[in-house]
């Protein structure tokens, strides 16, 4: 299958010098700044740690209404660093919170509950924060990540297990050994597959 990785969201502004100062500040990388013919105009940041892009574009780039972005995700680690950090660069972020269900969060503040998630589980934890033109963000917390694709890889074909798992373990080696730290996904997904196969 071939991989469709997210490169790039267009977020629609209506001043471009404030919203490029807005982005700086929050401490995103200015990839590009270009101006062409008749006002078309756009700017290019990626956020801190991110390998996905946001590109801020007036009228002459997208004919979305500026603000008009909503639920655009980023995930940090620590959501009270962030929420503190937000603050002391002069951003208004939400309280933190968590859904009465547990699961993801409802549109608008349906079902929010004030506080960190119960446990703070992986996953459980949220804030808003808008740029000047009220284009929505949301923080979520996540410390441990579910398997993902390397699950889907590894149970995909029974007759590529082998294989998947041989692979697997070369990529937790050598991160181990590039970092001095083990992969932190690694124990979640092995140990799951390790009680699927057992049960077989």
């Amino acid at each position: 299958m071939v991989d469709f990785k997210l490169e790039v969201i267009v977020v629609p502004v209506s001043d471009l010098d404030r919203a490029k100062a807005f982005y700086l500040n929050l401490g995103f990388r200015e990839d590009i700044d270009y101006s062409g013919a008749d006002g078309f105009r756009l700017v290019h940041f990626t956020p801190p740690g991110s390998t996905a892009s946001i590109l801020l574009g007036n009228s002459e780039v997208t004919d979305a209404a500026p603000g008009s972005v909503r639920g655009l995700q980023f995930v940090v680690d620590d959501i009270e660093a962030a929420r503190a950090e937000l603050i002391a660069k002069g951003v208004e972020p939400s309280e933190i919170f968590h859904d009465a269900g547990g699961v993801f969060h409802h549109a608008g503040t349906k079902n929010r509950v004030p506080g960190l998630a119960p446990g703070r589980p992986s996953y459980g934890s949220f804030l808003t924060f808008a740029d000047p033109d009220g284009n929505e963000y949301v923080l979520q917390e996540v410390t441990t990540r579910l398997p993902g694709r390397v699950e889907e890889v590894v149970y995909r074909n029974a007759r590529d297990l082998e294989s998947a798992l041989r692979d697997a373990a070369a990529a937790h080696g050598k991160h181990e050994e590039e970092t001095g730290q083990p992969d932190a996904e690694w124990p979640v997904w092995y140990a799951d597959y390790m009680a699927k196969e057992r049960q077989a």
